[in-house]
């Protein structure tokens, strides 16, 4: 990983292509995107609305979409993914860490992407632009819980250093050291995009 002080979180977005050509930007969430978060949230298959918000509900409460809005870029961090190819540039994915207080050096981590975005990269991209701004801000540990049918997610955040540290009835706990993310997200050759993400990082 690149020497701590070289990154600073001033970055507002960051465009991008996917593997497979597609245009995007990774931008922060603001509370402005309410709508785009419900229509989001909304075209998540059941299955991955189960996995992401642990309810088989096809919608979630406005209280939890105003939360997910709700970002102060201090307690409440959040960066999303937009198709620039599209018209209206529409939500492809998002990624929330929320802390207790502003000086808490751990958070807890969630990440969602759509489905037809799957499989193209979609959420390191996410991961490595948010871990970039927790650590500036920071943030030295994750919790991440996910369900232990999740094969999927549980395989890519181990793959970039996560650990278990609690197993709960269907939940799996998982705690992440940031560094050692950034540093495994930054030694992956695919998607090509990442060392894009990591020099708007270390520029700014």
């Amino acid at each position: 990983m690149a020497e701590a002080g070289a990154f600073q979180n001033q970055v507002q977005s960051v465009e991008a292509r996917l593997d497979d050509g597609t245009h995007v930007c990774l931008r922060r969430v603001r509370h402005s995107d309410l709508g785009e978060i419900e229509k989001g949230i909304n075209q998540l298959s059941d299955q991955s609305r189960y996995l992401r918000f642990f309810s088989g509900s096809k919608t979630m409460p406005p209280s939890v979409v105003e939360r997910l809005a709700s970002v102060d870029g201090i307690k409440h961090l959040a960066w999303g993914m937009i198709n620039m190819d599209e018209k209206d540039h529409p939500p492809m994915a998002a990624a929330h860490v929320f802390r207790e207080t502003e000086s808490s050096d751990s958070g807890e981590f969630a990440i969602a992407v759509l489905d037809q975005y799957h499989g193209l990269g979609v959420a390191r991209l996410l991961m490595t632009a948010i871990f970039l701004d927790c650590y500036c801000e920071g943030l030295r540990h994750l919790q991440i819980d996910i369900l232990r049918s999740n094969n999927k997610a549980s395989g890519l955040i181990r793959a970039i250093g996560a650990v278990p540290s609690a197993m709960e009835g269907s939940v799996a706990q998982y705690s992440l050291d940031i560094e050692v993310a950034i540093s495994a997200l930054q030694k992956m050759d695919h998607p090509v995009a990442i060392p894009d993400i990591m020099a708007a990082f270390a520029a700014s």
